[in-house]
């Protein structure tokens, strides 16, 4: 199995959830770690954004499409 690289920054957890709903209907391998850390209160998050998804560079090009479509509200 391929090592899991960092492919997006993700803007919030509305598109983090929309996201992992798409890729787990394609059955395509991701994580999603948050910024959140509770003993800051997530002030990283507003720094750096919600979190990050990765994956198997291979989905790397698709998983960029997606998101790009649900920004720009192509996808439900």
């Amino acid at each position: 199995m391929e090592a899991f690289v960092k492919i997006a920054i993700l803007e919030n957890e509305i598109e983090a959830y929309s996201l992992g709903s798409i890729l787990e209907e394609l059955e395509i391998p991701h994580r999603f770690r948050s910024y959140h850390d509770t003993a800051f209160d997530g002030l990283f998050q507003s720094q750096k954004g919600w979190g990050y998804v990765a994956a198997p560079r291979v989905f790397e090009e698709e998983i960029l499409e997606i998101l790009a479509d649900l920004r720009e509200g192509a996808r439900p």
